[in-house]
């Protein structure tokens, strides 16, 4: 498991360096009294057009996005402690003049519920792993999957195939306490990042053939993302919102838990053969262009057409149709005619020990920072 976004926040008990040419000051509209003074929110750049939002406000500094990803062309594999990604946190931090968050050593209850405490926490965790049900079999998998319930939640598979949610009323809106979802990592790079980085490199430069090989090699193996969102509520049920007082063990069963919905499934895959591809796959037709040319008399009859069987022509298509079971001289009935050709049917298993591809570029964690305790 490994960890693909964060959101946290800290309060300091000192005012904080100003790190935008903006401020915002809110002012009490009877005393006139200065509540608080801050900066609106900024995107803090790294390399490879990735963004870290960082917001000060008044003593406060919150912190929203991906440390697998910064500085990174993908976060196929991220960091797997937080202890690591608050690392990367802070190094950013520490670029904009800003204090390092620390952990929590005690946290004080108040009357009305609240709580204050000396270090960051949590809103917001996205808990991350990778398995393969190899090559070709993604949308079985996801399509199967669909069909289970993760505790009270439905599945909800997206109109692709390559994207599946759970939800307590079965669509897309989330949930208040998590989001966990599956979803084809082959094609989310493939519609996202592949075009981002192609239009920002150009297709002949090292980072575009270097994300085109890691779609090709997430194709092969067939590789899902399983991901699960926690929310501010659920983080603060299950006390697992205060960095350095909880066991990070807990998030790990949090996660194990979610990945057990695949556990009591059973998927087979079908590879399915177009007319055109079975005539030519069985030795039939010579050319796709012969093949074709045939299977589009067997779509005319499927649309009520009759032929002259006098004609050469005819007899040659009807003969090569009825080597794969179909007789265009017959009635269509959609009933009877079937038109599609299962090449074999498998059972797809899926499998969590995935190493890296070797040319595949890991996340480094800032050794430098040390991470302190208030």
């Amino acid at each position: 498991m490994f960890y693909d976004w964060i959101t946290a926040y800290q309060d300091f008990p000192h005012d904080l360096p100003r790190v935008a040419d903006v401020v915002i000051r809110r002012f009490d509209t009877e005393t006139e009294e200065l509540l608080s003074e801050g900066c609106p929110a900024f995107f803090a750049e790294g390399s490879y057009s990735t963004k870290f939002r960082i917001r000060v406000t008044g003593r406060r500094i919150l912190v929203d996005g991906n440390p697998s990803r910064l500085n990174r062309l993908d976060n196929v594999f991220g960091f797997a402690s937080v202890d690591d990604c608050m690392r990367v946190v802070n190094a950013l931090l520490a670029e904009y003049g800003l204090p390092a968050m620390t952990k929590c050593t005690k946290v004080e209850r108040l009357q009305d519920g609240g709580a204050v405490v000396d270090g960051a926490v949590f809103v917001r965790l996205d808990l991350t792993s990778n398995f393969c049900v190899g090559q070709g079999n993604e949308r079985a998998y996801l399509r199967g999957i669909s069909s289970q319930r993760f505790r009270h939640s439905i599945g909800y598979l997206y109109p692709d195939g390559n994207t599946v949610v759970w939800t307590p009323k079965g669509g897309e809106k989330a949930g208040r306490l998590v989001y966990p979802g599956n979803y084809n990592k082959a094609a989310e790079l493939d519609a996202h990042l592949l075009p981002k980085v192609k239009r920002a490199y150009g297709e002949d430069s090292d980072e575009y053939l270097y994300v085109k090989g890691l779609r090709d090699w997430c194709a092969s193996v067939g590789l899902v993302r399983s991901e699960i969102k926690l929310k501010s509520e659920f983080l603060k049920r299950e006390c697992l919102c205060y960095w350095g007082l909880f066991d990070e063990q807990r998030l790990r069963d949090v996660h194990a838990e979610f990945l057990t919905v695949g556990d009591r499934l059973q998927v087979t895959a079908m590879d399915i053969a177009s007319i055109s591809e079975q005539l030519l796959s069985e030795g039939i037709c010579d050319s796709m262009i012969a093949a074709s040319r045939t299977a589009t008399y067997a779509m005319e009859w499927m649309h009520g057409k009759t032929f002259d069987f006098e004609k050469s022509s005819v007899k040659t298509h009807r003969a090569r149709l009825r080597q794969i079971g179909i007789d265009i001289k017959l009635p269509y009935d959609a009933g009877r005619h079937g038109v599609v050709f299962i090449r074999n049917v498998r059972e797809v298993e899926r499998t969590f020990d995935i190493p890296a591809p070797d040319f595949y570029r890991h996340a480094v964690v800032p050794r430098h920072l040390r991470l302190v305790a208030a």
